[in-house]
């Protein structure tokens, strides 16, 4: 039987077959031996040992078509970042961080602005114009008035997504109202997954409908960027690209060098300041961290 690891606890990995259900499942040794660790994401195949009581074996683990390190899953189609509008103001410097974290995994990011409600039709055209030239599409939504979820249904259709937002934003309020019904037969789920339930630890997939699942990442409040040289940050921020090659000096950081294709963008409004500032901020942070 084929199906998704969706949650792993303690050495138990929860299985969602399509149209069956949650199956409890052990890993066969082999996957030890062969230092082979299953991954929320996985796609596999598995053994049944009781139908009844919906557990099994994982006998198989196909091949992965990527393996992020943060959060630690497998086959992960694209990302979608949640900030509040407003009520917390986005902190763009963290939203830029897991764009940049995102960007160096190769995964496609949308970002979300949540409470939509809060603000006025000016403050979404700045949210816009700020991320507007890096690649990202733009989404808003107010979970309490339940709006622009077609658009986010949309995106996550026949894709495993992994989500991510910091408290306040109402990543768990949205992520409530896309799983139709119950969500992911969390009713079929054994009660010894509830031991991993409540924490804030491990990453779980949530089954919205079809082929589409969505990974609730745990961990947003600080974003490290290790093993990133400074110089390979300026690749991870799009806006830049179409200026590279065109400064006075090669291999220009495009942070304090004369004659900046980049910063000559900046100047004439093609580049968001915010976006910017922030690239700065990251770019002197690694270049300290490379010193120690």
């Amino acid at each position: 039987m084929k199906g998704k690891i969706i949650k792993g606890i303690a050495g138990f990995y929860y299985v969602h077959v399509e149209d069956a259900g949650v199956f409890e499942c052990k890993a066969k040794g082999i996957f030890r031996k062969e230092k082979i660790k299953p991954l929320v994401g996985d796609n596999v195949e598995i053994d049944i040992i009781s139908l009844e009581e919906k557990t099994g074996n994982v006998i198989k683990i196909h091949s992965r078509k990527n393996e992020l390190v943060r959060p630690a899953v497998s086959n992960v189609d694209q990302a979608l970042v949640i900030f509040a509008a407003d009520k917390p103001k986005p902190n763009f410097n963290l939203l830029d961080r897991f764009l940049v974290m995102m960007a160096q995994q190769q995964v496609e990011t949308a970002i979300c602005f949540n409470k939509q409600d809060l603000v006025g039709e000016q403050e979404l055209e700045r949210l816009k114009g700020i991320y507007r030239a890096c690649g990202c599409q733009v989404l808003f939504a107010s979970a309490k008035e339940e709006s622009g979820l077609a658009g986010l249904q949309k995106i996550l259709d026949q894709k495993t997504t992994a989500v991510a937002g910091p408290s306040g934003a109402g990543k768990s309020s949205l992520i409530n109202l896309l799983q139709p019904g119950a969500g992911m037969e969390t009713g079929d789920i054994s009660e010894k997954i509830a031991r991993g339930r409540h924490t804030t630890r491990h990453s779980q997939l949530i089954h919205i409908k079809g082929q589409a699942y969505i990974v609730d990442t745990p961990g947003f409040s600080s974003m490290y960027l290790p093993g990133m040289d400074c110089q390979e940050l300026k690749s991870y921020f799009r806006e830049f690209q179409e200026y590279e090659g065109s400064c006075r000096f090669q291999g220009c950081s495009h942070t304090h060098e004369p004659g900046c294709s980049v910063k000559e963008a900046l100047g004439a409004g093609k580049i968001s300041p915010i976006r910017y500032e922030n690239y700065v901020m990251l770019y002197e942070e690694l270049k300290q961290m490379k010193k120690y």
